[in-house]
Order: C-alpha cells, then structure tokens, then sequence
C-alpha cells in the first residue's frame, strides 16, 4: 500500500536526554495509527520531528512522500494538526476564527458542518476565552479539520470531552477514515484506541517497545484488554497490582 508515513531512524537528544531513540516506522495511506506512551515517552519530541516543528539529530522522514521541511508550502493545504495545547487570541470569536481558518485553503471543509458535528454551533458567537476546556479541545480538533487534509495529527483529541462528545467525534474521525483520510492520533484511553486504530506504537523512554495491530498485541501479551497489555508492554502492571496488594 502507498505510504502516508515513513520515518527511519529517527533520533533527537536534548543534552544527555535521550528523547528519541531510533524510531522506525510507516503509515499508509487510509490507516488510522496510534503512538501510545506514558507521559515523557517521547510522543510529542518524535510527531514534532516528523513535521518538521523541530530538527532531529538525525534520520530521515517522508511525509506524503515529501521533506517535511524543504517541502513545507506543498504539504500546508494536504496535512492538519491539533495540539494538546493550542493558543488562540482570546476576544476571537469560533465564527472569527474557522472563518480565518478557513480562507487559507483552496478547498477546505464546510467548517459551519463541523461545528455541528463537534457541537459547537451554538456556540459560534462566543469569543475563544468564554469556553470550556472542552469545548476548546473540540474547536483545536475541528481547525485540524478545516483543511480537508490528507493526513490529520491528533493530540489527545478526547480530552475533556463528555461521554457523548467522545463518541461523536470518534464516528465522524471513522467517517473521514472511510473517505480514504490518514489519521495520526496520540491518546491516553485505551477504549478509544480499540475503537479507532488499526494499527499502534508504543513508546518507553523514546524507544518502541511494540508495534503492530491492536489484536494481534492483545494475544501476545497475558491480557485480554488493550488497557492491561498497555500496562504489561510498558512494564507498570507490576507496580499496579503491587500498588492495589498494598491498599487491599
């Protein structure tokens, strides 16, 4: 299948601080793929890299088959990316701010649709500063969106989201992966991995511990939930049972 996604070895250190350790991997195209890991396993140093926020020490990166820097005017209208933490001028309203969004692009989604899909049409009046921590997650995924890209990266997409909100956006992400879009997403729940991800990797201390398809790394490990391999995988369901022993 036509790749989306290709890294070879990939390395970034900050000092002594291995943050990247020689992380090989490939996307295809229509695929939708998860980078799990704890807190500092080195998710964000490596989407970082592979789009060119920041320079790795060394390795080479394909992004739609192009240079994620040399490359970077071609790859704007075809890749969209939400951050965990985004900025936005505060007194902008959502209206104000998809509208702005929206006029970069020569084809770009219908974004009044997607602040119906993400619940957030009746909200178009109000200025950045008057949302939730919610609402402001679903309005940094929906920007992500505008585009109608190719290729989508998603941080932490669901968090904050209420129950409903979680699964709407994961039947809309199922929509556009049905219409041939490549998605990128990095998340903490396990439950949404199950149900989006066809293929996974997870990182300890900047290196990949496994990689493969999300059954197939269920009934390699001693589980039968993704939750508890995660654990097994990244060596903590040790420490967790220990944990519980003690307080029982």
């Amino acid at each position: 299948m036509e790749k989306a996604l290709v890294v070879i070895g990939l390395k970034k250190s900050y000092g002594d601080t291995v943050a990247v350790n020689n992380l090989n991997l490939e996307v295809c195209k229509g695929e939708v793929f998860g980078l799990l890991g704890h807190n500092g396993a080195g998710k964000s140093t490596s989407i970082e890299c592979i789009l060119g926020v920041k320079k790795p020490d060394s390795g080479e990166i394909q992004l739609l088959g192009k240079n994620p820097v040399k490359d970077r005017k071609q790859l704007f209208e075809k890749v969209g990316v939400q951050f965990q933490q985004s900025n936005y001028q505060d007194r902008i309203t959502v209206a104000e701010i998809c509208e702005a969004t929206h006029s970069l692009y020569k084809a770009p989604s219908d974004w009044k649709k997607l602040l119906q899909v993400f619940g957030l049409g009746e909200l178009k009046r109000k200025t950045v500063s008057e949302l939730s921590g919610g609402e402001r997650q679903r309005l940094s995924v929906l920007l992500a969106l505008v585009p109608n890209p190719e290729l989508v990266f998603l941080d932490e997409l669901t968090t904050g989201l209420d129950t409903k909100a979680r699964r709407d956006a994961w039947r809309y992400l199922e929509l556009l992966k049905s219409q041939g879009m490549t998605i990128f997403l990095t998340s903490h729940y396990m439950d949404e991995v199950e149900a989006l991800c066809d293929r996974i990797c997870i990182l300890k201390k900047g290196s990949i511990i496994a990689m493969g398809k999300v059954r197939e790394l269920i009934d390699k490990s001693p589980y039968d939930s993704l939750e508890d391999a995660y654990l097994w995988y990244t060596g903590e369901e040790g420490a967790v049972n220990e944990s519980a022993y003690h307080l029982a």
